[in-house]
């Protein structure tokens, strides 16, 4: 039962919470240290928190998810771990979660507390409204450079990285609906309400908006924000968010990927590598470079 319990929590995910740390790195507080321990203690946070909301989702979506062909694998809907436990862990590590959150920091709390409760309603209402779904999945990314924000003495932090976070969060949103409609077929709609909202065409336009914006927003970071160094040197770091934007669509419409963004990031090296390569260009720019 308690590996059922940690496949319902989805360490695998815990990925998508790397975004904590976009305030320490882009505030170049990095090699802080108390700024850094911080920031971790907070990551791990944000880990059980959205863990807990995997665990309510799965308790919510349990009829659905028997009738989906991959869900009906996890281990509430297939009865591996039984809706009591489910409903005592959630509630138990939510509890214990928060309370670390406040002791922490009482603004950190705040972000936690409002990412989980717009989870909860995301899995209970919000998650049905065609274009609202995505943009709740979008507004809890940013919850988490939020979040991050809130745990240093931010310096130099520019507003842009919520608009690229934004937009970035919104594409990968919209990939995902798109493979899980084209995995679903003509019988998306049964399965998921919101999916009679969509189409693969409109989709496909949705993505080409927000991708290209996306590359228009980060271009223009990259010599406009108030922290970038002076010699537009931050604008070297473009071609490997290119590549991993063209990357991911690739994936998505050829590969017929993305249903999982987060198993992507683990599974195909190119874009492991060009994300590599673009942290790796950015700490170069922002540590190394003259301001």
């Amino acid at each position: 039962m308690l590996i059922a319990l940690i496949r319902t929590m989805r360490p695998r995910q815990w990925s998508k919470n790397i975004f904590v740390f976009a305030a320490l790195v882009f505030d170049k507080q990095l090699f802080h240290r108390t700024a850094f321990l911080q920031t971790l203690a907070g990551f791990f946070l944000f880990c059980l928190i959205s863990s807990c909301v995997y665990i309510f989702n799965d308790i919510v979506d349990i009829e659905a998810d028997r009738q989906h062909p991959e869900k009906k694998k996890r281990p509430i809907p297939s009865g591996e771990l039984p809706l009591s436990a489910a409903w005592l862990a959630g509630i138990l590590l939510t509890a214990v979660t928060l309370g670390l959150g406040y002791f922490m920091d009482a603004e950190f709390a705040a972000v936690m507390v409002t990412y989980f409760l717009l989870n909860l309603a995301y899995s209970r209402w919000l998650k049905h409204i065609p274009i609202l779904d995505v943009l709740v999945l979008a507004a809890c990314f940013v919850l988490r450079v939020e979040g991050g924000v809130t745990l240093i003495n931010v310096q130099r932090f520019s507003p842009w990285i919520y608009i690229v976070m934004t937009l970035l969060a919104l594409y990968l949103g919209f990939g995902k609906r798109r493979a899980e409609l084209a995995l679903l077929a003509q019988g998306a709609g049964s399965h998921r309400k919101v999916f009679e909202g969509y189409t693969i065409p409109l989709l496909d336009q949705y993505i080409l908006i927000v991708s290209g914006t996306t590359i228009v927003a980060y271009s223009l970071y990259t010599f406009t924000a108030p922290n970038v160094p002076a010699n537009h040197s931050m604008m070297l770091t473009i071609p490997f968010v290119l590549y991993a934007i063209f990357r991911y669509l690739y994936l998505v419409q050829v590969k017929h990927a993305g249903g999982a963004p987060e198993d992507i990031l683990l599974l195909d090296r190119p874009l492991q590598v060009a994300i590599l390569l673009w942290a790796l260009a950015v700490l170069a720019v922002f540590y190394l470079s003259p301001a």
